[in-house]
């Protein structure tokens, strides 16, 4: 059954993974993404899958959300007076716009640190209107301008608040990657110590967990009332942090920053690179962990898109909404649409 504890051996593939996404031009489909996903409630129990739910993932940026929380059930948040936006912004794989950068810069600096304190490294802004801005000045990117900025400005608070040294903090053995280890083992209700180990982007480590634990952490993020109080209040705190600043995760057009939007902070939508996206639906008690095979964003983002709309987590004028995202539109070089991303026909998703 799936989730469960894993040996973290190579998975034994019965069957190719599913088509789960078309992408259509003119009036063929001229391209096919596989993928799996698993929807799962706090108990365990799998409420609605696809492929293989026990491969093992590595959950990138999707995990951020559950990074947090060892920022606020610690009380690092409460120590260094950390507001919902920056909450939001530890949890954000964010476009790197003013409203980012600055916050990250000034949260930095109130304890005590500059941008050379941060491991993650650097790159131009994703956001293409501020990465041209930047081109044209002349300006080269710092470590604020790094998507993951606001998550290592909080790796850095909870160093602060444990006393444990800054430098070093993305090392696996540093008691800040061990403390984030554990939350994620007991929400995930899974061993990660021997799994497969890798480096993320940013440069903190990554373990291989079962699609479907991480479904299960997800599940107990959206309903945490097995967790201990403090976890229990780290997540209300985080998810109202999210609810009310849905730019800070993400921003300007991104998917999770618009679906927030769209449900009002009722739901939580987070996504990693190579295909990976999470969510946690509080009002249902479940929690969803995907994977696009071939590490495809714009897979992801539609598998998502079909999840939400079959589980009901949004609502008719919601969606119709987020169409543009849901079931984006393959754009030529003209401006003209010659096609779109769709759940595939006769999949699961396009039930």
């Amino acid at each position: 059954m799936c989730p469960h504890d894993h040996d973290h051996s190579e998975p034994d593939h019965q069957a190719e993974a599913p088509v789960l996404v078309e992408v259509t031009r003119g009036d063929m489909v001229e391209s096919r993404h596989r993928g799996a996903f698993a929807v799962v409630d706090p108990e365990g129990k799998v409420m609605l899958q696809a492929g293989d739910c026990e491969q093992l993932v590595y959950p990138r940026s999707a995990i951020k959300p559950l990074q947090a929380l060892a920022l606020v059930e610690t009380g690092a948040a409460e120590a260094f007076g950390v507001s919902d936006a920056e909450i939001a912004l530890a949890c954000a794989s964010h476009n790197s716009e003013p409203g980012h950068v600055g916050a990250a810069g000034a949260w930095l600096a109130r304890i005590g640190l500059e941008p050379e304190d941060l491991e993650c490294g650097s790159h131009l802004p994703f956001y293409e209107p501020v990465a041209q801005e930047m081109l044209r000045r002349g300006e080269e990117p710092s470590a604020l301008h790094n998507n993951c900025s606001g998550k290592h400005v909080g790796f850095l608070t909870l160093a602060k608040h444990l006393g444990v040294p800054t430098k070093g903090y993305i090392g696996y053995a540093h008691p800040v990657q061990q403390t984030l280890l554990g939350i994620e083992e007991m929400m995930a209700g899974v061993e990660l110590r021997a799994a497969p180990r890798g480096i993320d982007g940013c440069g903190i480590p990554q373990y291989g967990a079962p699609l479907g634990n991480l479904a299960l952490a997800m599940a107990r993020f959206a309903d945490p009332s097995d967790q201990p109080e403090r976890r229990q209040q780290a997540v209300a705190r985080i998810l109202k942090a999210v609810g009310a600043n849905p730019f800070m995760i993400a921003g300007s057009g991104r998917f999770c920053t618009r679906v927030i939007e769209a449900a009002k902070g009722r739901i939580l939508v987070k996504t990693g690179a190579e295909g990976v996206f999470m969510a946690a639906l509080p009002e249902y008690g479940l929690g969803i962990a995907l994977k696009a095979e071939d590490g495809s964003g714009r897979a992801a983002e539609v598998m998502m898109g079909a999840l939400l709309q079959r589980l009901e987590a949004l609502g008719p004028t919601q969606c119709e909404a987020l169409q543009d995202l849901f079931t984006p539109s393959v754009i030529n070089r003209a401006g003209l649409r010659v096609g779109e991303i769709r759940p595939a026909e006769g999949s699961i998703l396009a039930a």
